[in-house]
């Protein structure tokens, strides 16, 4: 199961960035019909998983500006869908589009 965080504020974001916890962001396009398809997969087999996995939801439509700070925090390109493992200042894993598997948040947030 995936516990779906939604991320909304910029608050948020630096809360991400301060803390030394590993977290996942997914950045998600609510018109896009791939970026659908990432997320019912992810969703499809976290549903497989013993326990749920914690990860924060961007919708990219309503928070652009979220989506932007994120590409320059963790110097990664904006892509969508996109999923990123991040703890601190430091992305650990970056995927975008087919590349988006549920093992990554598995390996990540162990």
């Amino acid at each position: 199961m995936i516990n779906w965080i939604p991320l909304t504020s910029l608050d948020q974001l630096q809360g991400l960035l301060n803390n030394q916890q590993v977290s996942a962001i997914f950045k998600h396009s609510t018109s896009c019909g791939i970026s659908g398809m990432a997320k019912r997969n992810l969703e499809r087999f976290a549903n497989l998983a013993d326990k749920p996995y914690d990860v924060y939801y961007l919708d990219l439509l309503a928070f652009r500006e979220i989506s932007n700070q994120i590409a320059q925090i963790w110097q990664v390109e904006h892509q969508s869908p996109q999923l990123l493992i991040v703890k601190g200042n430091s992305c650990l894993f970056d995927a975008s589009h087919g590349e988006i598997d549920f093992d990554d948040i598995v390996n990540y947030l162990k």
